[in-house]
């Protein structure tokens, strides 16, 4: 570790064997946690390359417990996290919307490390029990249109890594990786990044794959639409800036999505919007959300009529009826 801590002080970038090899070492606790975090600080002050994401990518797909849902056309709905703009659940609450108005969602996710409540924080909360059975994620994906997946129960090297994340609480190349490896590798992935830079990475990837993909960026630097402001959106079928007004919304404050902060806050907003109860800030970027993972598995469907799914989805209860079976399948 010492010799690739000189090689990348000194502006130099790995492989993406090297990459891949360092993080199959950094699982299997050859590391101690000194090392791991300078290695992860060299991170935040330069670029990761493609190589380098693309070989921690590797390793981790590589270790990972596999999970067979091959039989689901599902997607995950899954943000980097690392944005510091601590939200409350807007992806988790778009995957229940999207489960509600009938699609099937494989979520792939973990407990915050830069913000108050992760996707796993907000599951616990209400009571859910992380499993690794096959048969219960696909009994969840029969009657509620949704199954998840506890990071760390599928990756030995989230794990391993964990406490130096929780513990440095700043954005990681991690942060980069987690929506990258979901062990189930769905079919469709809609994925928000935190900057534009790490959107052009990530379409990279996925332009070389099958997958079906949608990338979205908030300009302003949330990574899901936020409708703060503008945002990109990269897909199989290219790349477009859209604003808030020409797909029907009005534009937010960051205050109208703050998460709280402690986990019950966040759990109580969660709850509202998929109770329909929320604020119409906080509605609206669950729909929009939820809209563009509905157009991930209808291309052809204008966007107007996926955001009027959405809403069925949280108006009708369906949205908050997928939740409540979820939580008794999984409790």
């Amino acid at each position: 570790m010492k010799n690739l801590l000189y090689r990348l002080f000194d502006h130099r970038n790995l492989g993406r064997d090297e990459a891949r090899e360092v993080l199959v070492r950094m699982a299997r606790g050859e590391y101690n946690d000194s090392q791991i975090a300078a290695f992860i600080t060299v991170f935040l002050m330069r670029s990761i390359t493609l190589d380098e994401l693309s070989g921690f990518r590797d390793a981790l797909l590589e270790m990972r417990i596999p999970v067979d849902l091959s039989d689901y056309d599902a997607i995950d709905i899954v943000g980097t996290g690392g944005d510091n703009k601590n939200t409350f659940n807007i992806s988790t609450a778009a995957c229940f919307t999207v489960a509600g108005a009938g699609y099937k969602v494989v979520k792939h996710g973990n407990y915050g490390a830069t913000s108050v409540s992760g996707a796993s924080n907000v599951m616990e909360h209400h009571g859910v029990k992380f499993t690794t059975d096959v048969d219960r994620m696909k009994r969840s994906l029969d009657r509620c249109n949704i199954a998840y997946l506890h990071a760390q129960f599928f990756n030995p090297a989230l794990k391993a890594v964990g406490p130096v994340r929780k513990a440095l609480a700043v954005r990681t190349f991690f942060n980069m990786l987690g929506p990258l490896v979901n062990p189930a590798i769905p079919k469709r992935q809609m994925l928000g990044v935190y900057n534009l830079k790490l959107g052009r990475l990530y379409n990279y990837m996925y332009q070389n794959g099958d997958t079906r993909f949608t990338i979205v960026n908030s300009l302003d630097g949330y990574d899901e639409i936020s409708l703060t402001s503008d945002f990109k959106c990269y897909d199989n079928d290219g790349e477009r800036i859209l604003t808030p007004e020409e797909i029907g919304f009005p534009r937010a404050c960051q205050e109208d999505l703050h998460g709280g902060d402690t986990v019950a806050e966040a759990a109580r907003i969660f709850d509202d919007v998929l109770a329909g109860k929320a604020t119409p800030a906080q509605e609206n970027a669950v729909a929009a959300n939820a809209a563009f993972a509905i157009r991930n598995f209808e291309p052809g469907l204008p966007i107007g009529d996926c955001i009027n799914k959405a809403r069925e989805s949280i108006r009708s209860g369906s949205a908050l009826n997928a939740f409540r079976e979820f939580v008794s399948l999984n409790g």
